[in-house]
């Protein structure tokens, strides 16, 4: 009896175990059903949807309370889900302003050389001119370096040479007129003798007269950087602006015929010297020399002309 006793609270005691966990655990079968009911109930009530919805004022109130909840969140988290894209448009934005920046350099540096484009463009025309007016063949080149001073010559380096089928003594000029003869070549370069250097002499002759003499530079440059012309005729006197030309070499070397030297400023004579003197101003500007062309035979094969030159 006691021990039924026992077992009977025992039992007792699981029961009111389970009913407290257990139960709990398991929703009864009729809850589940109710609230199956009770959705079915709300789509059938909300099909329609719109305005006129009976359920429209719970979810209007529902909006009321969540809606400012709602936008705080999206304020708040707004920061951190920006962080991404802010880096990718910094990286963007560096990569524009880089190209701008670039394109911007090299505008102003278009800018900075038309000048000098617009100018060496119009050298080559006018060289290519003189190059039909005057019938002869003409390698162009750019002159890259002037003698030392120290030297007491006046020379300058071209950079075409004897692969562009320069030899020495070619004469050497450009849109203005006379420059001065080769002297020596490399492969890709040429030494040039100024007229003006104190050893050149260059035979003249002068265009209203045809009257010949011969030339000598004076190793001056700038102002004082003329020539001298004693004319073969002692009885002539050369008029003031004649204009001096060369009167060619045999075979066309070191000057060919026909080049403008420059023209006559003065006469110098001396009562003791039945001989006059003329000092001719030439017409190349030998301190902003840049664009020549190199008078070589007809036919010469080389690697430049002026067509491909511009």
């Amino acid at each position: 009896m006691l021990g039924l006793d026992r077992r009977t609270r025992r039992r007792t005691g699981l029961d009111q175990f389970e009913g407290r966990f257990g139960g709990e655990r398991r929703p009864a079968r009729g809850t589940l059903i109710t609230l199956l009911l009770a959705c079915a109930t709300l789509i059938t009530l909300d099909y329609h949807g719109g305005p006129d919805s009976p359920l429209e004022p719970a979810r209007a109130a529902v909006g009321e309370v969540l809606g400012p909840i709602e936008s705080a969140t999206s304020t708040a988290v707004r920061p951190f889900v920006a962080i991404p894209d802010w880096f990718h448009s910094q990286s963007s934005l560096r990569g524009d302003v880089a190209a701008l920046e670039a394109e911007n350099s090299a505008l102003r540096r278009q800018l900075e050389t038309s000048g000098l484009d617009t100018q060496r463009l119009a050298e080559y025309d006018a060289l290519a001119k003189a190059q039909r007016d005057s019938g002869y063949q003409l390698v162009p080149a750019r002159v890259i370096a002037m003698g030392p001073s120290q030297a007491f010559s006046r020379t300058v380096t071209i950079d075409a040479g004897s692969d562009d089928g320069i030899t020495a003594d070619e004469t050497v000029l450009n849109n203005d007129g006379l420059v001065g003869r080769v002297l020596r070549t490399t492969t890709t370069t040429a030494t040039v003798l100024l007229i003006l250097d104190a050893d050149s002499t260059v035979g003249g002759r002068i265009g209203s007269n045809l009257e010949v003499g011969f030339l000598n530079g004076q190793g001056k440059l700038g102002q004082d950087g003329n020539l001298l012309l004693d004319l073969v005729d002692d009885s002539l006197i050369p008029s003031r602006d004649d204009v001096v030309v060369t009167w060619g070499s045999q075979g066309g070397a070191p000057y060919v015929a026909g080049i403008p030297i420059g023209r006559v400023t003065s006469v110098m004579s001396s009562p003791r010297e039945t001989s006059q003197q003329a000092v001719i101003e030439p017409f190349v500007d030998f301190g902003a020399l840049d664009l020549v062309g190199v008078v070589v035979p007809a036919g010469t094969p080389g690697n430049r002309s002026l067509e491909a030159a511009r």
